[in-house]
């Protein structure tokens, strides 16, 4: 895959068959409404399944009649205007990504949520709609390997937002990775049982392809280890914090040390019966996977095609190695009580195709919990 840099900054070139466009075409900044100081919501708050408004845009509009504009400076102003780092590397990623001259395009910067933005360009042939998001290197990292590593190792490279590139900020702070637009599909706004169930199967299709395979050492290794050990070692940091609060240098509230006192009733018994959770892991967890790490209802595209459904999961910023039962709990709070049990049914069928049995129904609440 050919790669360029600039300064300690570097991209990745993805698409070149993209329709290309000029960063100083001719064009007038507009403002369709003023940029709000606090536009952070979730990004599946408005889209085709939802009857919200659009938040805020920023644009650049193509004007005859106006003195040449240059686009690259209009978008790095926007971006500093939201006190964003690395614009001047994110705006070099895209020119790169982009390519040269086109006709005229019309740029709107919106924000979905904070360090999330969506970049439309002119209707056209081809993707028009990218997602710009910033994280911490590490974090940027993790996201690469799931997108250009991991996944495609297991036969599922498709299951997620194509990575288009990166753009490391020159000082270290922060990364820039630049996705496809996936739209606004995500279970949150269409919650048709048809979809749930399509993104059922590619979890379950996720853990038992990756279930014992040979990339989990380095998964783990550059990732988390999800198992027991992260169940037992933040049931212990949480009573730490809890019993310091006495000595804290502000003087607690008694509602607050009540509220302590009752989450420590709670700790206490837990951190306690670790051992028995422990061999019920043992006993009936099955084998460690690779997990999202964060399955909120969000995080998963499904979109109507020809064929069916096609089901993508995103922000992958919290993957890791360990039991199924991680993922599938945290999926099922994200859904009413009475909708958990034919999503579990739907999941147990799922996986017992490849040969999988899901223990029964005790054992899964102590996994569960």
């Amino acid at each position: 895959m050919p790669t360029a840099s600039s300064g300690s900054g570097t991209w990745t070139r993805r698409r070149a068959r993209w329709p290309r466009w000029s960063p100083t075409t001719s064009a007038t900044a507009v403002w369709r409404a003023r940029w709000p100081r606090n536009t952070s919501m979730p990004v599946a708050s408005w889209g085709v399944c939802s009857s919200k408004p659009w938040p805020s845009v920023w644009a650049i509009q193509r004007s005859d009649m106006n003195a040449a504009i240059d686009h690259t400076t209009e978008l790095r102003h926007a971006l500093e205007r939201s006190g964003e780092p690395g614009a001047a590397e994110l705006l070099e990623a895209l020119q790169a990504l982009l390519g040269a001259e086109a006709d005229g395009p019309t740029i709107a910067l919106t924000q979905l949520k904070r360090r999330v933005y969506r970049l439309q360009l002119k209707p056209g042939p081809g993707p028009r709609s990218l997602i710009l998001k910033r994280s911490e290197p590490a974090i940027a990292q993790l996201n690469r390997l799931v997108a250009e590593r991991w996944l495609p190792a297991m036969g599922l490279g498709d299951r997620c937002a194509p990575l288009l590139a990166t753009a490391a900020e020159r000082q270290g702070r922060c990364v820039w990775q630049i996705y496809e637009d996936l739209g606004d599909e995500t279970l949150d706004r269409c919650p048709e049982r048809s979809r749930v169930e399509s993104a059922v199967e590619l979890v379950a299709e996720l853990h038992t392809r990756a279930a014992a395979h040979p990339l989990l050492p380095e998964v783990r290794h550059h990732s988390k280890d999800l198992g027991l050990s992260f169940f037992v070692s933040n049931l212990a940091d949480a009573i730490r914090g809890l019993e310091a609060l006495p000595r804290a240098a502000f003087q607690p509230s008694a509602k607050t040390m009540a509220l302590r006192d009752r989450l420590l009733d709670r700790l206490y018994p837990a951190l306690t019966d670790a051992p028995r959770r422990a061999q019920v892991l043992k006993e009936a967890g099955g084998p460690d996977t690779l997990l999202h790490g964060d399955l909120w209802r969000a995080n998963a595209f499904v979109t109507a095609t020809g064929n069916g459904t096609r089901v993508r999961l995103i922000d992958w910023d919290h993957v890791g190695v360990g039991p199924f039962s991680y993922d599938l709990s945290t999926f099922l709070m994200r859904f009413s009580p009475a909708e958990r049990p034919w999503l579990l049914s739907h999941y147990r069928q799922a996986v017992a195709v490849v040969g999988w049995r899901l223990p029964a129904e005790r054992e899964l609440n102590v996994l569960f919990e």
